[in-house]
């Protein structure tokens, strides 16, 4: 994959538009969690030790497009952004609502973050006026949002090629070179033997990431409802769990591609204790009891891996080379049910082999379980992580690439 890195270009005196992924939880008017903002500060911080103008854009939430809501407003990352860069800001950071109509009056050491581009008509259309209009704005673009890369709308993938036909110039962010990296190191050149995690509620979801990684791994542990579904390929009863009965054989077909490694020992509840209403608060309530997958009853519901198969699963992890993880393999969220995840997470800590974890649920399990500095990479990524590891296209991605 060949694309040009921001890092490599000087930027001094250029205004520089970065688009970002600045779509972060607003509570009260504040800033609730400032992961993804962390994130994208050593791309602005960069922009700015290089000289530049620095124009900042992402969207946030789901706006009525072509409609402005307060509620949906970046009013609250710009104070976040102008706290954190106050060292190299010549003034504060400033939110740009009118920047169609009146264009971005910037200086070098400057940042502008423009509204949100979801309140812009025919963005998520990728209209390619507003692309042309992002264009208007900048010298450079830098694309660093890969959790929007597999979109194709006006603020990731129209905008480069509205920059390419205007003979401007369009680079990767050091946030998006770095997802891109670690993934290409992970599927494209993969250290061997490698190992997958996919844990999550249904096959059907994530049945092309199994289907490419079967290509690669040479073993892939499946958790959650998805290794209930391979239970039942295998055979077995799953008595009241979520599996996907239609799917058994799809399952079977993967089975038959690479290893598959699945508990023999499990944790369930009584599924008439469970509130469904309120599934995973309920389950603060319920007895959790081991049992051998062998031994299922009618209502019993399957929803972690009990330690001792977790313990297997884990030797595994630890003589993988290669380990790409996506998904816990219970319901982590209540301890009772988050043995299985927790086993699993500190054999990825404690690996000696290439690791990258990706998606919300695999990213909250990391920080609940503090292992995050054994993980190599965490990608930011959640619907472009699994399109990326299926073997799509990414539009934004793809834009950006040029011939060796």
């Amino acid at each position: 994959m060949n694309f040009l890195r921001m890092s490599e270009l000087t930027l001094t005196d250029k205004v520089v538009l970065i688009r970002e992924d600045l779509n972060v939880p607003i509570k009260d008017g504040k800033v609730a969690s400032d992961a993804r903002l962390k994130a994208s500060l050593p791309t602005i911080k960069m922009a700015l030790d290089k000289g530049a103008a620095v124009i900042v854009c992402s969207h946030l939430g789901r706006p009525t497009e072509g409609t402005v809501e307060k509620r949906y407003s970046l009013a609250p990352v710009a104070d976040y952004l102008t706290q954190q860069l106050n060292e190299q800001l010549t003034k504060p950071v400033s939110l740009s609502g009118d920047y169609l109509e009146t264009g971005v009056d910037i200086k070098a050491g400057e940042v502008v973050l423009l509204e949100n581009v979801r309140f812009n008509k025919g963005e998520k259309s990728n209209d390619t006026t507003l692309a042309n209009a992002y264009a208007d704005l900048c010298d450079v673009f830098v694309m660093d949002a890969f959790g929007t890369a597999h979109r194709a709308q006006a603020s990731t993938e129209g905008v480069t090629q509205a920059m390419r036909q205007a003979g401007k110039t369009v680079c990767a962010g050091p946030l998006l070179a770095a997802e891109l990296d670690a993934l290409s190191l992970a599927l494209e050149t993969p250290a061997q033997p490698m190992l997958a995690i996919v844990g999550g509620s249904k096959v059907s979801t994530k049945l092309e990431v199994l289907h490419s990684l079967a290509e690669v791994c040479s073993q892939i542990i499946v958790g959650g409802g998805i290794a209930n579904t391979f239970l039942a390929a295998q055979g077995h009863s799953v008595g009241s769990s979520l599996y996907e009965a239609d799917l058994v054989e799809t399952a079977r077909k993967i089975m038959e591609k690479t290893e598959i490694l699945l508990p023999e020992y499990v944790v369930v509840a009584d599924k008439n204790e469970i509130n469904f209403d309120d599934f995973v608060g309920s389950l603060s309530q319920v007895k959790a009891t081991v049992k051998a997958v062998s031994d299922i009853g009618a209502d019993d519901m399957i929803l972690d891996i009990a330690a001792k198969s977790a313990e297997q699963l884990a030797a595994a992890i630890l003589n993988a080379k290669t380990i790409l993880w996506n998904g816990p393999v219970g319901v982590f969220e209540v301890d009772a049910f988050g043995t299985g995840t927790e086993v699993l997470a500190t054999a990825v800590q404690n690996s000696t082999g290439f690791s990258i974890a990706g998606g919300g649920d695999t990213l909250a399990a990391i920080d609940k379980y503090q292992v995050a500095d054994g993980v190599s990479y965490m990608s930011t990524g959640g619907g472009a992580f699994l399109e990326f590891v299926e073997g799509k296209t990414l539009p934004a991605v793809a834009a950006l690439q040029v011939e060796d």
